[in-house]
């Protein structure tokens, strides 16, 4: 199985550094690594060449002119570009452990995708995280998060499960499976029969919608959030828009109402839309 890595970006070096040194020490060591990236400065880029070169993993910086929020479309790019016959979306705030892509592949099912969580950190932990506290793997350790500030018995409980009984906890959650952009993965083609993501989409519930499709399209949810962990890093949200929210649950709701599996508004039609002179994408791929 080959397997693409699609991380979502914007103008968070730092948090995304934390990320990347994160998927440095995964035990599946089999992957490329595609930065989604929505119009980032050269800061980013800069950090995402360092880091290509510090962990040698292969790195595709995807970018896009920034013009307003574009993760949909950004995303859309980099699922056309993926290698992987396999796909795991995550963001460039979600450190996994040590096994987070093992577990998705060895949890992978013809006919399913796969529907993690996080688990959130405070701010002040977010900060105090250290490359070398990645590298060494206490950042995952409950004795270690819960001294340096994380109090949630939930979390904490999630991070020192075992192996048999995060499994049983799995089947047993009333959580509801949906397709979480932070933590989830599919087939590379179940989400192009789907059309990818809906470029109408702005920030809130876009990543249900494509859930929603691949589910009409009769590909099954399955619980791995108590399996496939990542650590969420605290940040603002200033992107967030109440009007954007109500439009994008009208999308929802359509897709849901009339079972819809294809959008319009996806993969196809930005590749068959009329490009501008110069390239709306930006492509660094590793040497």
């Amino acid at each position: 199985m080959r397997v693409s890595v699609v991380l979502t970006t914007y103008n968070a070096p730092d948090w995304l550094a934390k990320v990347v040194w994160g998927y440095s020490v995964q035990s599946h060591r089999d992957f490329e690594l595609l930065i989604a990236d929505d119009g980032s400065t050269e800061e980013t880029a800069a950090c995402i060449e360092y880091l290509r070169r510090a962990t040698n993993l292969r790195i595709h910086h995807v970018w896009q002119e920034r013009r307003g929020f574009r993760k949909c479309t950004i995303l859309n790019r980099a699922i056309e570009l993926a290698c992987g016959d396999y796909l795991v979306f995550s963001d460039g705030d979600c450190i996994p452990r040590w096994d987070f892509l093992q577990q998705h592949v060895a949890l992978a099912e013809p006919g399913r995708f796969l529907s993690g969580g996080a688990i959130r950190l405070p701010m002040a932990l977010s900060r105090a995280i250290t490359q070398q506290d990645i590298l060494n793997g206490r950042v995952t350790e409950p004795a270690w998060v819960r001294a340096h500030g994380l109090t949630s018995p939930k979390y904490l409980l999630r991070l020192g499960l075992g192996r048999h009984v995060a499994r049983l906890l799995d089947a047993l959650t009333p959580t509801k499976a949906t397709w979480n952009g932070g933590n989830s993965s599919a087939w590379k083609s179940d989400i192009l029969r789907v059309n990818g993501f809906d470029e109408r989409m702005a920030h809130g519930g876009l990543d249900r919608e494509l859930g929603q499709r691949l589910v009409n399209a009769g590909v099954r949810p399955k619980q791995v959030r108590h399996r496939a962990i990542c650590l969420h890093l605290d940040h603002d949200r200033a992107y967030a828009n109440p009007d954007a929210l109500k439009r994008n649950l009208a999308i929802r709701r359509h897709t849901q109402r009339h079972c819809l599996v294809w959008t319009r508004y996806g993969i196809q039609r930005a590749t068959l839309a009329a490009e501008p002179p110069a390239p709306a994408v930006h492509v660094t791929l590793p040497s």
